[in-house]
């Protein structure tokens, strides 16, 4: 979503423009306030079921009996079946995150390692699929075409095929919105990689690991903790992700056509 708003060149000239829309969404369980996060409005359904699977309240869409965007603006109220135990007091997160970061609403590191299981996937992805996959990902991102705000995340599979693509003023809100979509749609994420249109870092990592992913590709670079997360999890991290190159961080044996891999 983008609006349009006004502005002057540096001539002083009138120089109307279309900016990405940043807006609140609290996301409320069962009436239980979990997190009000900053994020460009849509998808919200979808960011609400990232969301809730990658902090863990969550293991399938199945335990969601519904999920309301409707009835309150910048809401996303979610009941839950009744035989889903929600142990609200392990949850960590403080109830305000930023756009530009979702990590630092957590208590600890401790409360976003533990309990992960490292990948065992096999999957290997050819180099020319890595590398044809920015511009279908720049292709697919019409709001930021128009207003040069936005971080846009992509689902390929190991034939290149783009699953779907989400934008948001927030990389973490992206991410889960295209996991959200994923979760939805029934798709095994445990043949696919994620895409992400600039740095990748620590919470990237973990929330691919939650949805399963094998791979993350970065256009820019990884952080320090991402790269250690990555190594301990089995999961595949490239960045530069800038045909006709790149670089593998971990896991380069899940990528096909490499020399001396």
């Amino acid at each position: 979503m983008d609006k349009q708003v006004g502005a002057v060149d540096a001539d002083g000239n009138d120089a109307p423009d279309r900016v990405a829309v940043e807006e609140p969404l609290q996301i409320v369980v069962d009436g239980h306030p979990l997190a009000i996060t900053m994020r460009t409005p849509g998808a919200d359904e979808e960011l609400a079921l990232g969301f809730l699977l990658t902090e863990g309240v969550i293991r399938s869409v199945d335990e969601i009996r519904k999920i309301d965007v409707e009835s309150r603006e910048n809401h996303a109220l979610v009941f839950l079946h009744d035989d889903v135990e929600v142990d609200y007091g392990r949850l960590t997160r403080h109830v305000f995150r930023a756009s530009s970061c979702g990590i630092c609403g957590r208590a600890t590191i401790d409360a976003v390692t533990s309990g992960q299981v490292p990948l065992t996937s096999e999957i290997r992805f050819p180099k020319d699929v890595l590398l044809g996959s920015p511009d279908l990902l720049t292709a697919a991102q019409t709001t930021f075409a128009r207003t040069g705000g936005l971080h846009g995340v992509g689902i390929f599979d190991a034939d290149g095929r783009c699953l779907v693509v989400r934008e948001d003023v927030g990389r973490h809100n992206a991410v889960d919105k295209a996991l959200g979509h994923a979760l939805r749609s029934g798709n095994d994420l445990a043949s696919c990689f994620l895409l992400v249109s600039g740095r990748v870092s620590f919470e990237i990592m973990q929330k691919a690991l939650v949805g399963g992913v094998p791979l993350v590709a970065a256009i820019s670079a990884p952080s320090s903790l991402a790269i250690e997360f990555a190594q301990r999890s089995n999961q595949t991290l490239v960045g530069f992700l800038r045909p006709p190159s790149f670089r593998v961080y971990a896991g380069a044996e899940r990528i096909s056509g490499l020399v001396g891999c």
